[in-house]
């Protein structure tokens, strides 16, 4: 059977983008792993109508909304290799089952990789964090800092200053003069220092132990983490990808569609920077613009 759409990714733009098409009565696939990147955290802010829910529960609402619509079917496992097959796109899954697609939509978003210091992991998405408007408020006028890990950590850092008093932590890089001259008006400290571990009880964050035997005292940690695909298929469709500071990201036009006329793609991997919000908004990019194709051709 050859379905309107198969969509890769059952997170909030996977979902988004298969709530369109299911409304437009269109056949649609998505197939999830069932590992959205927010789910290290137990509570999504900024979502209009949602501030301060469970990302989780989020999710398995629209699951279960998406699968009322007679046309669909939300698929549990891994797609592992997706090739053009005429005009239309035959993805293979894990178990060697294959579906087939007119329109194919990408949304299996990104994989974190986090520097390897000891308490890091275990925090992340709790007190060690990415975004200020996604968690900011809630440690607002602690002692917050940012983890160095490109020159982009300097802004971050003068960012993070609008929530509260903060440290860049330097973990042994280099800062440039005039970073310094701007961090230190805006009155962000500078810690030169090697971070050994994070401490405190549980997934709280109260400390950072230095090379030298130090501990500055801090609550929350941001940090940019280097991010990369966390599925091939974007590099075996032959799409187009580019190099952003946060890591690759699938190029797009407007439309959500990406350099193989009929792959689409949505959410964290083809934007920057990211939310919840955003990745809805273009899951129903993608997912609209799909349907016109398959409605005009």
């Amino acid at each position: 059977m050859k379905h309107d759409a198969v969509i890769v990714g059952g997170s909030f733009a996977g979902l988004a983008a298969a709530t369109y098409l299911a409304r437009a009565r269109r056949s649609v696939r998505v197939i999830d792993t069932g590992k959205p990147r927010n789910r290290f955290t137990e509570a999504s802010h900024g979502f209009l109508g949602q501030d301060g829910s469970d990302p989780r529960q989020i999710l398995d609402t629209a699951s279960t909304q998406l699968s009322a619509y007679p046309s669909v079917e939300i698929l549990d496992g891994e797609a592992v290799q997706a090739r053009a097959d005429g005009d239309a796109f035959r993805i293979t899954l894990a178990g060697g089952a294959e579906l087939t697609a007119s329109k194919l939509i990408l949304a299996f978003g990104l994989r974190d990789v986090l520097p390897d210091i000891p308490g890091l992991q275990e925090r992340w998405g709790k007190t060690v964090l990415h975004c200020p408007y996604c968690h900011g408020f809630e440690f607002s006028d602690r002692a917050l800092g940012v983890l160095y890990r490109t020159p982009m950590s300097v802004h971050h850092a003068l960012l993070i200053a609008e929530w509260g008093p903060t440290t860049l932590y330097l973990n042994g890089a280099d800062l440039d003069p005039a970073d310094a001259e701007t961090l230190a008006q805006r009155g962000v400290a500078v810690e030169p220092g090697v971070a050994m571990r994070l401490e405190g009880d549980g997934t709280s964050l109260s400390s950072i132990a230095l090379e030298d035997g130090r501990h500055r005292q801090v609550e929350a940690l941001y940090i940019a983490p280097q991010s990369c695909l966390s599925s091939p298929l974007a590099e075996q469709l032959g799409v187009a990808i580019e190099d952003s500071p946060f890591g690759p990201l699938i190029g797009t036009d407007e439309n959500k569609m990406t350099s193989v006329p009929g792959v689409y793609a949505a959410g964290d991997i083809a934007r920057a920077p990211h939310s919840v919000s955003w990745a809805v908004a273009d899951g129903v990019t993608a997912g609209t613009s799909a349907h016109r194709a398959l409605v005009f051709g």
